[in-house]
């Protein structure tokens, strides 16, 4: 365990020296959000790399964090076996496609293992043929939104976007600082401001009409869009619509209604609790509607009883009575 450990620092060593080295000066808590660690561990580590002869240094005050000294380089940049292989096998080639990158995603494969030693590039090659990234989920196959490229245009190149966006509400034009595409279950959406406005999601399949115009807008500064797009979704979740419907289960089930169940509410439901005497576990269960959860409960049959509400319970009465009067008559 101890040789493990050992791996583990020794590896954040080297990840923290080439943070410094490729982003100049971050403070303790930059490096410890990247890193995964806490501030304490950052701190002993930066005294490990200052006692191993690397020379960076802590600047005080309100601006400060650790740098570097000027001019420093280190000598850890070259890939080893397990980069190399990542690199090479795990680029997405059909997403890369689709934001028009196809033909570059192809050309830096190419060009990094040209770079490798031989025996690195057998193994990167080896690599990319035991991994294949397919984002949609099943039975759902989506082409790629008409106008991703020029979306992808002003993301990259800091381009306001004129485009036509259908909503809710209807069409409307709008102007549109891009900030960056996410890919999530086979969907694409930008995220994006307007000229004074906070960043908003848009599904990139409603836009009728989009080009990156020759206007360059500013960056915000320090925009996440990994952390932007995790509290986004976190408040969308929320923000969905529940009903709770009241209901006896059998133990067996448990793992079916798991699946059935609105996902941002899950965690709320006390899935563990005792069975009764009749064997039954009592559970309340978050849908998104009544008919999603009518849909759903009727195809555990007996081993999901609906206590309430009472509107449920009499529709999934009816519809037991109906199935039972189709087969009578069979």
């Amino acid at each position: 365990m101890s040789g493990i450990l050992l791996k583990v620092r020794a590896s954040r060593l080297v990840a923290l020296l080439l943070l410094l080295q490729a982003r100049g000066q971050l403070t303790a808590g930059q490096l410890a959000a990247e890193l995964g660690v806490s501030g304490r561990t950052i701190q002993r580590d930066i005294d490990a790399l200052a006692e191993a002869g690397v020379p960076v240094y802590a600047d005080r005050g309100r601006a400060g964090g650790y740098r570097l000294v000027h001019g420093y380089r280190s000598s850890l940049t070259a890939l080893d076996a397990t980069e190399a292989r990542a690199l090479v096998a795990f680029g997405a080639a059909g997403p890369a496609g689709d934001l028009g990158l196809g033909q570059a995603l192809m050309s830096a494969r190419l060009k990094l293992a040209a770079s490798l030693p031989p025996a690195l590039r057998e193994q990167a090659a080896d690599a990319a043929g035991r991994f294949h990234l397919d984002a949609p989920g099943w039975f759902t196959r989506r082409p790629a939104p008409r106008y991703l490229t020029e979306l992808a245009a002003g993301v990259f190149g800091d381009l306001e976007v004129d485009a036509r966006y259908l909503s809710r509400s209807g069409e409307r034009d709008c102007c549109l600082q891009p900030l960056g595409l996410v890919l999530k279950a086979g969907a694409w959406y930008l995220v994006a401001g307007q000229a004074g406005r906070s960043p908003l999601v848009y599904r990139a399949d409603r836009f009728t009409h989009a080009a990156a115009a020759d206007r360059r807008f500013g960056r915000p500064a320090g925009f996440d869009l990994a952390g932007f797009w995790a509290g986004w979704l976190d408040e969308f979740e929320r923000s969905l619509p529940v009903v709770w419907v009241e209901v006896l289960a059998r133990q067996a089930s448990i793992a079916g209604l798991r699946r059935v169940v609105e996902p941002g509410y899950a965690a709320q439901v006390n899935w563990a609790a005792a069975a009764g005497a009749a064997g039954r576990v009592r559970l309340d269960l978050p849908f998104e509607r009544l008919e999603y959860a009518r849909a759903a409960l009727l195809g555990f049959g007996p081993d999901v009883e609906v206590i309430g509400p009472a509107e449920l319970r009499a529709q999934l009465a009816e519809a037991a009575d109906g199935l039972s009067a189709l087969y009578r008559v069979h």
